[in-house]
């Protein structure tokens, strides 16, 4: 990618450990955004919906939904155009073999803003590649048929060049784009930054995430 597009990357350090624990960092960092009737697109045990109260939707086909929706197989979702101030979208795209259809359904629903998230797999892969042993969360080939996987194989910048070119599609206003990714301590990134002195290069091998803030066009 062009450096310009990393110009208004946000970095930040953190891990989790559960899947909980990416619900409470959203509340924490972007709970400006939390106003009004939020869609909480593939929200497994809907771990938002007692912070957010009754403004709070949740929609998944397993867990703790509201709506329980498969989003392979629907050809739409059941709310009305604009019908939700904010919609979350965090890492459930790259499940999906139908994302670009299910971006452009999100997109239909929000009113004002839209937040998303989706995962480095590249930062996963890393390691195991390297040792020449091991396994991939999500992938691989499990001898029996598993209940969730990952359908997309990308990096950092795909997953950025993959969001930008929706934004510009749908005309939507990035408001904060951000990578995450895990603490570390600062001998160990300061060895990193000198053997990937690029950016690009760097986030895609040690991000584990991207986020992105869109503003919806009014």
């Amino acid at each position: 990618m062009r450096p310009q597009a990393f110009l208004k990357l946000k970095r930040e350090k953190v891990a989790f450990e559960r899947r909980e624990q990416r619900s409470l960092f959203l509340l924490k960092r972007y709970r400006r955004f939390l106003k009004g009737r939020i869609l909480d697109v593939g929200c497994d045990r809907g771990w938002l919906r007692q912070l957010l109260g009754e403004s709070y939707v949740g929609v998944d086909r397993r867990g703790l939904p509201d709506v329980q929706i498969d989003l392979e197989k629907v050809s739409f979702l059941p709310f009305p155009d604009a019908s939700f101030d904010c919609v979350l979208c965090m890492d459930v795209l790259e499940h999906l073999d139908n994302l670009h259809y299910v971006f452009e359904e999100i997109v239909r629903v929000c009113r004002r803003y839209l937040i998303l998230s989706l995962p480095n797999n590249w930062a996963n892969a890393r390691r195991p590649i390297a040792r020449g042993r091991g396994s991939i969360g999500h992938y691989g080939l499990p001898p029996e048929p598993p209940r969730d996987r990952h359908k997309w194989f990308f990096n950092f910048s795909e997953a950025l060049a993959f969001l930008k070119a929706q934004g510009e599609k749908y005309h939507l206003h990035e408001v904060e784009i951000l990578a995450l990714e895990k603490p570390r301590p600062w001998p160990i990134r300061a060895v990193r930054r000198v053997l990937w002195p690029s950016l690009e290069r760097y986030l895609n091998r040690y991000a584990h995430s991207l986020w992105v803030v869109f503003e919806k066009e009014r």
